[in-house]
């Protein structure tokens, strides 16, 4: 799930380091894919909120579908539906294949790790900005972000199976 912003000032660092953050994590997967033998493909998916029915995804999956092409007073209707159901947030992932294995990578969850303190997607609490990004005048602190994406990009690596 998208982490939890609490406060305007860390909603405008996070906006300033995600973009920057994203280039640099997929940039840093394009130099590790170039000398590994595993291949990487990415896809965009639905995250869904935890616990969320495979009943519900697919009647949250028709009304959507079904709102396309609704008349105005029909889309009045399914948009109040919607609101009361559980909605998926749009995700990225990277798909790493190398013989019969198969490892699934959220790039959103990595690019919080950049960009937050302590980032961990199973715990919803508040998130920290890491101000360590962000130079004296407010910059993005390209330096201080090309290291640390590296370092999250190369522990995704270090971890896949042998």
């Amino acid at each position: 799930m998208p982490p939890k912003i609490t406060n305007s000032i860390a909603w405008q660092q996070a906006e300033l380091l995600m973009q920057p953050a994203f280039i640099r994590v997929v940039d840093n997967i394009r130099k590790l894919l170039d000398v590994s033998d595993w291949k990487g493909t990415y896809q965009d998916v639905l995250i869904w909120p935890p616990d969320t029915s495979d009943d519900t995804k697919a009647v949250v999956t028709g009304l959507l579908q079904e709102l396309e092409a609704a008349t105005p007073e029909k889309a009045v209707e399914i948009r109040e539906t919607l609101a009361r159901m559980p909605m998926p947030h749009p995700g990225y992932h990277l798909c790493l294949q190398r013989q019969e294995q198969e490892v699934n990578v959220d790039l959103w969850e990595l690019c919080y790790q950049v960009c937050f303190l302590d980032y961990n997607p199973l715990i919803n609490d508040a998130v920290e900005i890491d101000t360590s990004l962000i130079d004296e005048v407010g910059d993005v602190n390209w330096h201080r972000l090309d290291t640390k994406a590296k370092e999250l990009v190369e522990g995704v690596f270090a971890s896949l199976p042998e």
